[in-house]
């Protein structure tokens, strides 16, 4: 990575331009939509920094004036799309818990945009002691970084140093528009045109115990599973196994089936109402301690961040380069001053629907805010440092989200005595906690990538302060999109067990796991009717596996249990958890194959694998967008036609022969992914990046 360019500070080039801008929101609007699909579907979201970054440079490369900081800047505002959708983590739980019947824009918008926007504005007086002179990895930010690299050159000028784009990127876009192109007429096909099966369970049982061997047949899963890796896959087929091996198994063993339901019925009905919050315990404790982890770091960057702000107004009366010019502190301050006005005002809209006098209102309103912002703040720190530490796409962002929602709701039944005994209050005070941990959540999760496109920026030479604005107004663009996205997809499939209308295709739903798990604890406080046996079961399985961690740490190189991912595959439904880890044992064959060909070569793994690995993170990144947009595009046809399958060719007796064509299309398109990642591997592809 060091072979990364740098612009020097001295140079200036075009960076925050009108072109650069308007293909960002662009580039924001698709993925946005994209990554609100695919949370909503598996409560998992993609980093589209890279992809963005390679369209960028295939796009801007026609024209001769732009430049590597130019694509800088649009994958710095597109980025903000992968991690603002985060908000459905938690905000959809507001339409199925019945208190929205949809999402008013300018409640979603104010509390995104806002949210976000602080998030930015709380990280940049950590980029000094957590991008520049800090050790932390920030996989993804370097990442990005060697792919501007790739799609960029220097040309030396007598006027001084200028980058241009170069054909390089057009290869890249390819890959991405070929997962996509594939995904999306796989997608049609089985969501669409029902001609193929997007997924199979078998059942058998062994006694009264009943197991399940599931498999979902989604490209966009498959991708996702190669994104987050060997580790974390294994991690979720640990869950699965804790779930559909043991405790399905040991519920069903011990009850009575009732008469009339099939085994499937039977174990369902245990796993969604049971089982789940084993997950959502051992979800609770990997996030609690993921966290105490952090705190020896966070404690550092907070000091370093109110050092940061007492020195920027002095260090600008003297010259500093232009890559260490951050947004002045006044500029921050102003700023944040305006979105704190802005949340006041969400939030007092929010509740302008209450039976309590305005007196009530306005302090429940200074309550959440306070709230939002005090905790939201020390989580920005949390999460920039776990982003620098382990990546984005592993960051727990849905952790901070339970410890959250906890949180807050503790604090309503400690300050919001008069919300909770006004007509109706229990209900619009499990609304007012879920709000407010969106708030939460949309800080968290910008702050979880600020640092990360920081980091790209420095590597290349970008003006912090421009990347600054860059992110400001992706969060703007991301939360326009946002409202739309969810109410289009809302109509089309309903979330959790919520529907829009009767008649629905329940398999068709989208599960949104977060959300109703935010939902099932706040509710459960708030009634004293949480399944406290189930989650303290999940708890003690999260702080066992937590010492089993601790333990292989010591022991073995490479083997590790990230404790969030195997509360997620606990649950998470099996058939989407399932390609989730065929896409990472996907991941690891190929890494193998590549160290074997690099070994036989005789050149180093990180120099050999550098091209074959660049293109299975953009085929990857193409299956998600395109199965994901295709979604969307089901939803607006759905959503018009009022029918579940407006576009069946076949009758639902079809549904076996649809399943086995399904899983051949899937293994087909598995053995493409890997023979497209491979043919960079030859003999020849190696030497020709060698002499690059």
């Amino acid at each position: 990575m060091a072979r990364t360019i740098r612009i020097p500070a001295e140079v200036t080039l075009p960076e925050l331009t009108f072109r650069g801008v308007l293909l960002g929101a662009l580039i924001t609007v698709i993925f946005t939509a994209s990554n609100v699909f695919l949370g909503l579907k598996v409560g998992l979201t993609f980093s589209s920094a890279i992809p963005a970054a390679v369209i960028s440079m295939s796009v801007l490369r026609l024209f001769k004036s732009a430049n590597i900081l130019e694509n800088n800047m649009v994958q710095t505002q597109a980025s903000a799309a992968g991690t603002l959708s985060s908000i459905i983590f938690v905000l959809p739980a507001l339409v199925v818990m019945g208190h929205w019947q949809g999402f008013p824009f300018w409640q979603t918008f104010g509390i995104c945009a806002a949210g976000g926007m602080l998030g930015v504005l709380f990280t940049i007086p950590l980029r000094n002691v957590m991008v520049v002179q800090s050790d932390l990895p920030y996989p993804e930010g370097v990442a990005a970084a060697e792919i501007l690299r790739v799609g960029s050159a220097e040309r030396n000028q007598d006027a001084g140093d200028k980058a241009t784009s170069t054909p390089a990127a057009a290869s890249g876009m390819g890959d991405i528009v070929s997962g996509g192109l594939i995904a999306a007429v796989v997608s049609f096909s089985a969501s669409g045109l029902r001609v193929l099966g997007e997924g199979v369970s078998g059942w058998f049982s062994v006694g009264s115990a009943v197991f399940r061997l599931p498999m979902g047949f989604s490209l966009a899963l498959l991708g996702a599973g190669y994104l987050i890796g060997i580790v974390a896959g294994l991690a979720m087929l640990t869950g699965l196994v804790i779930s559909w091996g043991i405790a399905v198994p040991i519920l069903t063993s011990m009850g009575q089936m009732p008469a009339g339901q099939s085994l499937a019925q039977y174990a369902s009905g245990l796993w969604s109402s049971q089982v789940r919050f084993i997950g959502a315990g051992v979800i609770a404790v990997g996030a609690i301690w993921t966290l105490a982890t952090l705190l020896g770091p966070l404690a550092s960057g907070l000091k370093a961040s109110f050092s940061a702000l007492t020195q920027s107004g002095a260090a600008r009366n003297g010259a500093i380069p232009r890559t260490e010019r951050d947004l002045s502190a006044a500029w921050i301050s102003i700023v944040t001053l305006v979105l704190v006005a802005i949340l006041v005002f969400t939030f007092q809209t929010f509740l302008s629907g209450a039976a309590l006098s305005a007196a009530a209102i306005w302090k429940l309103v200074a309550y959440a805010v306070l709230f939002a912002f005090i905790f939201g703040f020390l989580v920005a720190a949390a999460c920039g440092y776990m982003a620098g530490l382990v990546g984005s796409s592993t960051s727990p962002i849905s952790g901070v989200g339970i410890v959250a929602i906890v949180l807050v709701s503790l604090l309503m039944l400690v300050l919001g005595e008069e919300l909770l005994e006004a007509q109706n209050g229990v209900q619009m005070t499990i609304a007012l906690a879920i709000f407010t941990t969106s708030a939460v959540v949309a800080v968290a999760s910008i702050s979880n990538d600020n640092l990360q496109d920081l980091k790209t920026g420095w590597l290349v030479g970008a003006t912090p302060w421009r990347q600054q604005v860059a992110l400001l107004i992706g969060c703007v663009v991301g939360a326009a999109v946002i409202s739309p996205v969810l109410e289009l997809l809302y109509n089309a499939y309903g979330f959790g067990d919520a529907m829009p209308r009767a008649g629905m295709d329940p398999a068709q739903t989208l599960s949104a796991p977060q959300a109703t798990l935010m939902l099932a604890i706040s509710r459960g406080i708030f009634t004293h009717q949480l399944n406290w046996t189930m989650i303290l079961i999940g708890m003690a399985t999260g702080i066992g596996l937590i010492v089993v961690d601790a333990i292989m740490k010591r022991t073995c190189r490479v083997a590790r249990i990230p404790v969030l991912a195997v509360g997620i595959g606990i649950y998470l439904p099996p058939t989407v958890a399932a390609p989730i880890v065929v896409g990472a044992l996907l991941a690891w064959v190929l890494e193998r194959a590549l160290r074997r060909r690099a070994a036989a070569a005789g050149q180093p793994y990180e120099a050999f694998s550098d091209a074959p690995n660049r293109r299975g993170v953009l085929i990857a990144s193409g299956l998600i967008v395109g199965e994901s947009l295709v979604g969307v595009l089901m939803a607006a046809i759905i959503g018009a036609a009022g029918s579940d399958a407006p576009l069946a060719l076949v009758s639902e007796g079809f549904t076996r022969t649809a399943s086995f064509l399904g899983l051949a299309v899937f293994v087909m398109v598995a053995v493409f992914f890997w023979r497209r990642v491979m043919r960079l591997a030859d003999p020849l592809s190696a030497s020709s990046q060698a002499r690059q």
